[in-house]
């Protein structure tokens, strides 16, 4: 190793497990992260100072005041300014880290984007606060014979899965159907940011093992923990179920994508709107808007206050909006401010 890079990684080289193969080993890896919320931006941290080459950052939303409790990699200038949270956490870890690179992708991952934004890495990282997009990610790694790790934090609860195409239970193994009736979000139950990092923790050092090849020490469990009431479990993932519908059967129907919504709830209080063959020019539809009501714009995104709702607008025409979860009255706003 140069010096500089030497001296960088001296007390992680130091651990025997990972040692100057190890490292180089992490240098050499590409890992996309689906997702750069809480536990999205706590992973791209700790994996981009433990020197992993090569980081995608894939997040569809911007940053928030709401995040900063959490959301380790942003400051209050990215919330005021709006900027998405690709771009925010790439934007830190090239302040802490220039010698690896960081990718930003602000985009909705989708069936048909799937293998633009996942190909090409050696790893998955789930950063994801619904079971959709966590479906969508594991029908394409047991495709692809590609490792990933399922992660999920809310209130004071973190989980953590590795999954290992044809080796492990995948996660339809273990969750056959998306969890049905009310599901608990941040949005309604909040979060502790310690659960955030406990599970980003755990699930970045089960990264680090499958990147210099110690799969001998890897968990092979679904491991849940409970930091406020201390309650923990662990349920075998050790072996794929025979009938499982993506890793048995092989039947992929969440990357086919026939049944998956242009417009879905999205947090609290809000609608997303799913464009992405309308390409926008942020600056000529802030002039237009304008006349309409409160509007500001940079390169990323553009925010439009037309009370009682907010809209926010993407440049590949994807939106965002706050203060309804009518889908109806968030198509009519779309097609009367943007174009049907």
């Amino acid at each position: 190793m140069k010096p500089e890079i030497s001296e960088r990684y001296s007390r992680q080289v130091l651990f025997e497990p990972i040692g100057e193969a190890g490292q180089q080993k992490l240098f050499q890896s590409r890992v996309a992260i689906v997702g750069c919320g809480a536990t999205g931006s706590a992973l791209a941290s700790l994996l981009a100072r433990a020197g992993v080459g090569s980081l995608r950052i894939i997040d569809r939303d911007y940053v928030e005041s709401s995040n900063l409790q959490r959301q380790s990699l942003f400051d209050e200038a990215d919330a005021t300014e709006s900027i998405p949270k690709a771009i925010a956490a790439c934007r830190k870890i090239a302040g802490f880290n220039s010698q690896i690179v960081a990718e930003p992708r602000v985009s909705d991952l989708r069936p048909e984007n799937t293998q633009e934004l996942l190909g090409g890495v050696d790893l998955i990282l789930d950063g994801t606060d619904n079971f959709e997009t966590r479906y969508l990610v594991n029908d394409f790694a047991v495709q692809q014979a590609l490792p990933w790790i399922y992660i999920a934090a809310v209130g004071s609860y973190a989980a953590t899965m590795n999954i290992i195409p044809g080796e492990t239970a995948c996660l339809s193994c273990i969750f056959p159907e998306s969890p049905r009736g009310t599901v608990e979000t941040c949005d309604t139950s909040g979060i502790l940011n310690s659960a955030v990092n406990l599970a980003a923790s755990i699930a970045s050092t089960e990264a680090i093992k499958l990147l210099v090849s110690d799969t001998r020490n890897l968990r092979r469990t679904l491991l849940s923990h409970d930091l406020w009431t201390n309650e923990r479990a662990e349920v075998s993932a050790a072996k794929p179920r025979a009938d499982c519908r993506t890793c048995g059967r092989r039947e992929f129907i969440h990357l086919a994508g026939e049944a998956r919504p242009h417009i879905t709830l999205c947090g609290r209080n809000s609608v997303q709107i799913h464009e992405h063959a309308r390409p926008l020019d942020l600056a000529t539809m802030s002039e237009r808007l304008k006349p309409h009501g409160a509007v500001r714009h940079n390169e990323f995104v553009l925010k439009f206050w037309k009370e009682p709702y907010e809209m926010t607008l993407f440049p590949d025409g994807r939106a965002i909006i706050k203060g309804t979860t009518e889908t109806s009255i968030a198509r009519s706003l779309y097609a009367r401010y943007v174009g049907s």
